[in-house]
């Protein structure tokens, strides 16, 4: 056995241990076939008002602008899929953000994994990314032949779904490189394309991000387009719609990462408590919460537009 194939199954074996699902390796090289995809999605103004993704276009198409000597990106995908759901008929956040935010307990996972790479090769340099930087890490899983890019443009796993994070390591190491995902097995199916409730789904696999749910309630500063006032249905953190549909996601398993564990109250308050949070109660709901990004006025205004 050669010494990248040695390395690569020690990383996916340490990957396992930290409780990721599953673990890919790509080369660090330019992403030839996503530029004119990057570039076009741009150009029609389907990010919206999130300027930030106009920033650092060459760093997003090559990981050895993040990291000098970059040689390989380890792709890894962690489970998110929530055992107990909040009441139906309530207002709704996206399962990923029951717990406590995934930016800093999978960030924690991989500098670990960075850590024992490092004790077990020698000097590696490397940089953990989760979700944060300009990397394209659905491009990345894919080449790293984690899955394929279901036509809602989030990654799916055969015998997972989709409901999980992806993160990445990109390290100054040479090892042996996982194949691309052959195929595409969405097939003729359109179900996320026809329950999108705001039609931001486009037939070419292409999300216009500035008609989506997540978009409105999270990025979006300022007031909440009217013209969407009855296409929300009642999420006022994010919409799990095109991911609920999707057959595959009939294969998702309950995670057991503690710290994506929900709050009793969380699954449990009703519209009205929603409607008269105050807060010091979203304080405590969502305490080392991504919820917290969109601040408590951000969270009110969500809520308010789906009362009114």
């Amino acid at each position: 056995m050669n010494k990248q194939t040695q390395y690569s199954q020690f990383i996916k074996k340490e990957a396992s241990r930290l409780g990721f699902l599953d673990c890919g390796i790509a080369k660090a090289e330019f992403l030839e076939k996503e530029a004119p995809r990057l570039e076009s999605w741009l150009q029609n103004d389907y990010h919206g008002k999130m300027y930030y993704m106009e920033n650092h276009f060459d760093k997003r198409l090559d990981p050895r602008l993040l990291v000098e000597g970059a040689k390989s990106v380890i792709s890894l995908s962690y489970n998110y899929y929530p055992e107990e759901e909040q009441r139906k008929d309530s207002y709704q956040i996206s399962k990923y953000a029951y717990g406590e935010d995934y930016h800093h307990v999978i960030k924690g996972k991989l500098r670990e994994l960075l850590y024992s790479i490092q004790q077990e090769i020698g000097e590696i340099s490397g940089r953990a990314f989760v979700d944060s930087a300009p990397v394209l890490e659905r491009a990345w899983a894919e080449k790293a032949g984690l899955g394929w890019n279901g036509k809602h443009t989030l990654l799916i796993q055969k015998q997972q779904g989709s409901f999980f994070f992806l993160a990445e390591l990109i390290i100054d190491l040479e090892l042996e490189y996982d194949h691309p995902f052959p195929t595409d097995h969405c097939g003729e199916c359109t179900r996320c394309i026809d329950a999108c409730p705001t039609q931001a789904i486009l037939p070419n696999s292409t999300i216009d991000g500035s008609k989506c749910i997540s978009y409105f309630t999270i990025e979006l500063k300022d007031n909440l387009p009217t013209e969407f006032k009855d296409s929300f249905e009642d999420w006022m953190f994010g919409c799990d719609v095109c991911q609920d549909v999707c057959p595959w996601n009939r294969f998702s398993k309950p995670h057991s990462e503690p710290l994506f564990q929900p709050k009793k109250e969380l699954l449990d308050m009703t519209k009205k408590e929603w409607e008269e949070i105050t807060e010091e109660t979203f304080r405590k709901v969502f305490k080392k919460s991504a919820v917290k990004r969109t601040k408590f006025a951000g969270f009110t205004r969500n809520i308010q537009f789906l009362k009114d």
